[in-house]
């Protein structure tokens, strides 16, 4: 499977939906909301990279990442997701090529790192850790982790950018 990486275009708006409402549609511990999020990150311009997978031009994966807020103060952090796979394309490589692609683009851009909600399994092949003294409020310690570019990491509480208290 010959799987292109590329940032998403207006074109591609109505497809993304469909993806991230798909990917979605039967996981555990979501209000099945992503795609209203993607959509308000996108309206606010809050998306600082946004990249679609497609596979013989049919869009087939999302990654968003925003900019978040650090109380002690940190810069030049970001939060990765929604990350969206349709079904029949998990499990193949798809979400890797978007993580690795995405968290390219934002070293490129000389950002300080990126933090994570989500399954300590899987984002850890990343680089992704819990950190102690960096934590998003509600979740447990270990689904919140961050990745540094720079080696150190902030300490304090993560805010994500409004969108993500859009209610479907």
């Amino acid at each position: 499977m010959d799987i292109q990486i590329s940032n998403e275009s207006s074109a591609d708006i109505t497809h993304i939906q469909r993806v991230t409402e798909q990917a979605f549609l039967h996981a555990p511990h979501t209000q099945h909301n992503e795609q209203l999020i993607v959509d308000a990150l996108r309206r606010s311009g809050a998306l600082t990279t946004a990249q679609v997978a497609k596979v013989d031009d049919k869009i087939i994966g999302h990654v968003a990442i925003s900019p978040v807020s650090i109380s002690g103060g940190a810069t030049g952090w970001f939060g990765l997701g929604p990350i969206s796979v349709l079904p029949e394309y998990q499990r193949q490589g798809v979400g890797s090529k978007l993580m690795k692609s995405s968290l390219a683009a934002l070293q490129a851009m000389g950002a300080a790192g990126c933090v994570v909600l989500g399954d300590p399994d899987y984002y850890c092949r990343f680089g992704f850790k819990a950190v102690e003294g960096l934590v998003f409020p509600g979740a447990p310690a270990e689904y919140f982790q961050a990745l540094s570019f720079n080696g150190s990491f902030p300490r304090g509480e993560v805010s994500y950018h409004q969108a993500f208290s859009v209610q479907g």
